[in-house]
Parts: structure tokens; sequence; C-alpha cells
């Protein structure tokens, strides 16, 4: 007869009453083994083959009942580890982010300070005030290329002025506003720009056609242009002043002679406005009036005294006589006619003169 058929089919034992009984059995066991082990060690009454073998027998007994306890110690340690490893990968995530954005602000800073520094590297000749602005929009169209910018009137830009990028020139204000001006690009087809080659000094007109690179116009001379010359602003005509760099010189398929712009190096953002009309803005009518002289230097001035003082001391020149007057030989003769006798001279008196009083 099997146990599951026997009387003790219907025994139903409760976990924590097992437990229990099974914890205090345990607690027994070690109150007796410490009882035992202060009187071996005290009257040495039980023999050391006896712990050994009671050993022997309670050691796998111990093993298997700390092992679920191991188990629970292991598992909960594994589960604590495994939740300070989300919550910590959760805090790296976050600080990465906040890393990754300041990262991003200080690389868009540099950059910017890059732009700046590279603006106000590029300087006018003779310097000439500027404007800094912000391109905001972008007028594109198959006949119309321009840019509008977010300042204006109030800022004194003005109709014709300039305006350069860090890399060169890319146009010239056509239109102002309040808050709002519009930049007519090199590239445009209304844009007309005198320019020189800076290797042979040669004048050309730069026409924007609508493509990239606009066109080199009205050249003169036996090789005026050389591929890869340098093309600046000539100044004639007062539009620009002489100087600002526009690009380079470049064949295209059909040997025309074009102008690859160092302002497509970068897309447009920050611009300078130059404030500049044409070459009576330089100096002022009292300014170019003034006949200032120079200061003298101590040399000179030791030379002029010197001068100065020889002529103090030398005698005064005699005047020199007078010439004669010359008759002018134009003059005219006298004319003919009767003899005028001279007047004649008073008589002699004949009264004698009065005798001297004693």
């Amino acid at each position: 007869m099997s146990f599951r058929d026997g009387p003790f089919q219907d025994l139903k034992v409760p976990l924590a009453l097992a437990g229990a009984a099974a914890a205090v059995i345990a607690l027994i066991l070690a109150v007796f083994l410490f009882i035992q082990d202060q009187k071996a060690s005290s009257h040495a009454v039980i023999s050391s083959a006896v712990r050994t073998k009671f050993d022997q027998t309670l050691e796998p007994i111990s093993a298997g009942a700390a092992a679920p306890i191991r188990w629970m110690s292991e598992a909960a340690g594994y589960v604590a580890s495994y939740i300070g490893a989300v919550e910590e990968n959760q805090r790296l995530k976050h600080e990465v982010a906040q890393v990754q954005k300041l990262r991003d602000q200080v690389t868009a800073l540099q950059n910017l300070n890059r732009r700046y520094e590279s603006m106000l590297g590029l300087r006018t000749e003779p310097p000439l005030p500027t404007v800094a602005a912000r391109v905001v929009s972008d007028v594109h169209g198959p006949y119309s290329q321009a840019r509008l910018l977010d300042v204006g009137a109030e800022k004194g830009v003005a109709v014709g002025n300039p305006v350069i990028s860090e890399h060169g020139v890319i146009g010239r204000i056509v239109g102002t506003a309040r808050g709002v001006a519009r930049v007519l690009l090199l590239t445009d087809p209304e844009s007309r720009t005198p320019v020189l080659v800076n290797a042979t000094n040669a004048r050309a007109i730069l026409t924007g056609d609508g493509g990239g690179d606009p066109r080199l116009l009205y050249l003169r001379g036996r090789n005026p242009v050389k591929e890869g010359d340098v093309i600046l602003t000539s100044g004639d005509g007062g539009l620009y002043p002489r100087g600002l760099p526009v690009g380079v010189a470049v064949k295209d398929l059909f040997g025309l002679w074009r102008v690859r712009l160092y302002s497509d190096q970068a897309p447009l953002d920050f611009v300078e406005v130059v404030r500049y009309e044409d070459f009576s803005q330089l100096g002022t009518s009292q300014a170019l009036e003034a006949h200032q002289l120079p200061p003298l230097s101590p040399s000179e001035q030791a030379q002029l005294k010197a001068t100065l003082s020889a002529r103090s001391a030398a005698p005064p020149a005699s005047l020199p006589k007078p010439a004669p007057t010359l008759a002018k030989p134009n003059a005219k003769p006298p004319t003919k006619g009767p003899a005028v006798p001279p007047a004649p001279s008073p008589a002699p008196s004949l009264t004698p003169a009065p005798a001297p009083t004693p």
C-alpha cells in the first residue's frame, strides 16, 4: 500500500507551521551544540571523533538548509543591482542628453565666433562704418535673386550700400524700410559690378545671369585674365569701395570667363552692410579745405632759427637807384605847326642898390 492510500492521505500540514517547526528544531540543535561545545572545551568530555562524526552528519543538512537563503540573497542582490543599473542608466542618459545640448551650443557659439572674427578681419580701405545683419528670408526665382536682412533705415542702411560676408561681396542694398532691407545678389540678372583682375589690374564688368557664376564682360587687352586670378571690386563709378574680394576667374564649357564667388563657400547667414555711398563721405568740406601745415621737426626748427638770426645780424642793403625813364617807343612825334617864340626874359633893373648903414 502506498503512502497516498494510507491513513495519512488526508493529512495536510500548513507550510507556515512546517517552517516554524523546522526553525524550532534547528534552534534546539544549535543550542545543544553550543552547550556541548562549551563543555568539550572546558571539561573535554566528548571526544574529537564523536564531534567529527556529528559534524560530518550535520554538514549536508546545514548546507541544504542554507542554500535557499543563499540563493534568495543572491537573487535579491541581482534584482537590486538590476534596479540600480536601470536607474543609473536613466541618469546617465539624462546627463548625456544635457551634455549633447551643451556640446551643440558650444559648437554653434564657436562657429558664430569664428564667423564674427572673419567678418571683423575683413576691412575696407579706407575703413568705413558697418552694420551687422542677419539674412531672414530668401527671395529666389528664375529672374530674381535677392535676400532680406533684419536691419533697415533706422540703422542708417541706405540704398546702394554694399553687403559683404566673412568671405567676400554678396551684393548691394536696393530697398530699405523700417527693420528690413533688400539685397540684390551679384548673380541677379540686373546686377552690374565694376571689378578688376588683381594680377593684371584689368577692368571688367561682373554681370549676373541667374546662374551660380556671373560673367566677366568688357575685358580689354591681351591676356587680361587667367584661370584662378583673384577678382576684386575696382571702385569705378562709386558703387563699391576698391579692393573688396569677389571671387576667382574660371572658364565655362563655352570658353566664357566667369567668376566663382567667394560668398558661395558657406550659406548666407550673418552679413555686414557697409555704409558707403561714394567718396564724398570720406571727408567733410572743412577738412578738405583746411590748410594746416604739419609741425616742424627739431632739426627744421634749429635751421629756421639759424636762418632768422643770420638775417637779423647782416647790415641792411642799400636800395638800388631807380632806373631812368625811357621814352616809350610808341610815343607819337609832335605835330607840325607854327613855331612858338620863347617868352622874353625880364630886363635888368638900373636902380642902384642902397648903401649899407654904418
